[in-house]
């Protein structure tokens, strides 16, 4: 008999502690992290065609369009590492790509169990990012082009906007939970396993 893949999605702005949350669950639950901006990042590095098109929008920190975003889901989910969920980072950010992800998941009889909104003080998460970007550089690994204070406060007001949308389409559902993300790590990876259980 096979269980039924859990699928989550992880909201916040940027620097919430989306990717770390994440990685905890992964490695709980066997989860598969699929973080859109990271994939893009990959695209942008191999050089893809996908890569280059998208190079400046991420530069400038604006969103990729829905459809490009939910092409890119939609092929990565129907890999076998994802078999037992999928844990979505930084997607869905638009009503249209909510349904399409609903849509995405209905054909194989799967869902979404959980939303996670984590809320953090604004003036952190850019502290979070300059720390983040300083950490990088320190250690000789590459800085992201997006990890600059103006870029940051650009990127959270159009998070701002989307979540204008999502957080109620995920409300409805009964789907969505909102945790303080400015908690110590453990405790926001309690509350979300509580959400689980």
């Amino acid at each position: 008999m096979s269980v039924r893949p859990l699928n989550i999605v992880l909201m916040g702005p940027p620097g919430a502690g989306k990717g770390t949350q994440a990685r905890i669950l992964e490695e709980k639950y066997g989860l598969k992290q699929l973080s859109t901006g990271d994939m893009l990042r990959a695209e942008r590095a191999e050089g893809t065609e996908l890569g280059k098109k998208v190079q400046a929008i991420m530069d400038a920190g604006q969103l990729v369009s829905d459809d490009i975003i939910i092409e890119m889901i939609e092929t990565r989910i129907a890999r076998a590492d994802c078999a037992k969920g999928v844990i979505f980072d930084g997607f869905p950010r638009t009503i249209p790509q909510a349904r399409a992800l609903d849509a995405m998941l209905a054909k194989k009889d799967c869902a979404i169990d959980l939303v996670i909104d984590l809320v953090v003080d604004e003036s952190i998460l850019v502290a979070r990012v300059e720390k983040r970007a300083a950490e990088c550089a320190a250690a000789g690994q590459p800085v992201r082009a997006d990890d600059n204070p103006e870029t940051v406060m650009r990127r959270i007001r159009e998070y701002k906007t989307y979540t204008a949308e999502v957080s109620p389409f995920y409300a409805q559902k009964n789907t969505l939970h909102r945790i303080d993300g400015m908690q110590t790590v453990d405790a926001v990876a309690a509350q979300i396993a509580a959400f689980l259980k």
